[in-house]
């Protein structure tokens, strides 16, 4: 614990958690205490009564159903229809006979109320999910415990009662950092944007749909702090780093002038500063939809388009056709700026179930990226099919994930090019994700085949300092802010420049204040970040422009 104090006197307090959904934000906290199971009414019927109950049951689960309808509806708006589907597999659980039936099963032979026999049967399929040795499918868990969320609103709601979560939601006013043991997708979706800063859980992994949404809503959150609520009080500041999983309990001054543009109850994202010349800003998104996102923040391109995305929020492989719809929506509402679409990288950290691949005990290290790619030349195929399409309405990066030497980026790109040889394409490129140690070492051979390279910081650090980013355990260790890092960082600028090669850096430290400056200072002048971390990154180049300005010096007096 810190000694320091925030302005009104607190200790300033910091807790580590795993990062689920980037960015950074400052803000008072709201606490969300969520009604336990123990609340559930539970009590016996009468005979008579049985028929009344089995009535409310069903009126309860169509309620429920309706109540889902109009959240598909804002989430398409909102979000996307893929993003949708979250909640359109919810409705299938409420609407499912099978429910319906051990539900008024419990009702007929135990006479147990209608709450009672519904919570009963969906903590069943709980806890049944939650024993699967599959994080996927752990996480997936979290769907049941919404729909039973659902129901019993409707059924308080029968009897005339209001649910605390109404209560509270009706008094909040301004930006707040929501304080949970678990958020589940469908409060995250309802959240005011406006009031919402960022969220930090108890419970809830990278893979959860809750992560998911809130990635693409752009809502910064970090999770997994054991006892979360014991350590928050009401009045609290909190300020969250999305990319580096910290939570800050009141800040004080010095830590807040870490992050200059980050003002006091305002979304970091939100900031917005004009483009830097001599160094560019572009957006990492993560489904097609983010592309209105970036432009508002006046990105100059898409600098990476985690195309896995979209396949992970469908749950299963997109058709080549439905791969083009999104590149092409995003292809043309750049009108012309440069797009630079990644190819699926799946496995590892990123659930992919529906690719049935076999369990690994270090998928980190195991069928990932690159190697997926080649194993899975149908994927391929179609992706680069959709590609080039997408390229005839204006220009195309494609960027090779996970990449470990030349030759392995020449083989794929082989079967990209095979791939598409009866094609009619625009201006497409290819180029490398540094992201694993020995690419990095081959950064010279590599970039004298590929036409430009991106550093995806956020692995490398993973695989550079052997730490797992997304274990509590040994969060405290994933720190790039080492000389190593800083060696590859300067190798791999200075081969780019003599090469010609353009690089740009794709993890959201290229979007830190604390952290731009030495990668300036180390050659770097592109960086793909979170649409809402554009204006910081501006700002904080133009503080840097002396280094900009000395380069040009020296190459006119040279």
């Amino acid at each position: 614990m810190s000694s320091k104090t925030d302005i009104v006197g607190r200790s300033e307090k910091r807790l580590k958690a795993l990062p689920i959904s980037d960015g950074v934000a400052c803000a008072p906290v709201r606490l969300i205490q969520r009604d336990s199971g123990e609340y559930v009414p539970r009590y016996h019927l009468s005979a008579s009564d049985i028929p009344d109950e089995k009535k409310r049951l069903r009126q309860a689960l169509q309620d429920a159903a309706a109540a889902l309808d109009a959240v598909i509806d804002q989430v398409e708006q909102r979000v996307g229809h893929v993003q949708a589907n979250i909640f359109l597999a919810q409705k299938m659980i409420v609407l499912d006979e099978m429910l319906v039936q051990e539900a008024e099963s419990l009702i007929d032979k135990q006479r147990l109320n209608a709450e009672s026999a519904c919570a009963d049967v969906l903590e069943s399929y709980e806890s049944r999910l939650s024993e699967l040795d599959n994080d996927y499918l752990k996480d997936r868990a979290s769907d049941i415990g919404e729909v039973r969320r659902r129901i019993l609103e409707m059924l308080r709601r029968d009897r005339g009662e209001t649910t605390s979560a109404e209560k509270e939601e009706s008094s909040v006013n301004e930006p707040r950092i929501v304080i949970a043991e678990e958020l589940m997708p469908g409060e995250t979706i309802t959240l005011n944007a406006m009031n919402t800063a960022g969220f930090v859980t108890e419970r809830g992994g990278p893979a959860s749909h809750v992560a998911i949404l809130a990635r693409a809503l752009g809502i910064p959150a970090i999770s997994g702090i054991p006892g979360l609520m014991r350590q928050i009080n009401p009045g609290d500041r909190a300020l969250i780093n999305g990319a580096t999983g910290e939570l800050i309990l009141n800040p004080a001054r010095q830590t807040l002038n870490l992050y200059p543009a980050l003002g006091r109850g305002t979304r970091l994202r939100m900031q917005t500063a004009p483009p830097v010349p001599g160094f560019t800003v572009y957006a990492n998104i993560n489904t097609s939809e983010e592309v209105d996102l970036a432009l508002e923040m006046n990105a100059e391109g898409i600098g990476l388009y985690r195309t896995e995305f979209e396949f992970i929020l469908a749950d299963r492989i997109l058709s080549e056709d439905e791969q083009y719809e999104r590149y092409a929506h995003v292809v043309r509402r750049m009108a012309g700026r440069p797009v630079c679409l990644r190819l699926a990288d799946l496995g590892g950290d990123k659930a992919a179930r529906f690719l049935k691949l076999p369990t690994e005990e270090n998928p980190a290290l195991g069928y990932r990226g690159a190697r997926l790619l080649l194993g899975q030349p149908e994927l391929l195929a179609a992706q680069a099919r959709a590609m080039a399409r997408a390229s005839q309405l204006g220009p195309v990066q494609v960027i090779y994930p996970m990449v470990v030497d030349e030759q392995q980026f020449l083989k794929l790109r082989a079967q990209f090019m095979q791939s598409i040889g009866d094609m009619g394409v625009g201006a497409i490129q290819h180029g490398v994700m540094f992201e694993v140690p020995s690419a990095c070492i081959r950064a010279r051979s590599i970039l004298e085949v590929a036409d430009f390279g991106n550093v995806g910081t956020n692995d490398l650090v993973q695989y550079l300092f052997a730490v797992d980013r997304d274990n509590g355990l040994v969060a405290d260790d994933y720190n790039p802010d080492k000389p190593a890092f800083w060696e590859i960082i300067e190798h791999i600028a200075a081969t780019a420049m003599t090469l010609k090669r353009p690089l740009a850096i794709c993890g959201e430290m290229g979007g830190q204040s604390q952290f731009l400056p030495k990668l300036i200072a180390r050659g770097i002048r592109s960086v793909s970040v979170s649409p809402r971390l554009i204006g910081l990154a501006r700002i904080t180049a133009r503080r840097a422009r002396h280094i900009f300005s000395e380069e040009t010096a020296s190459a006119t007096n040279s």
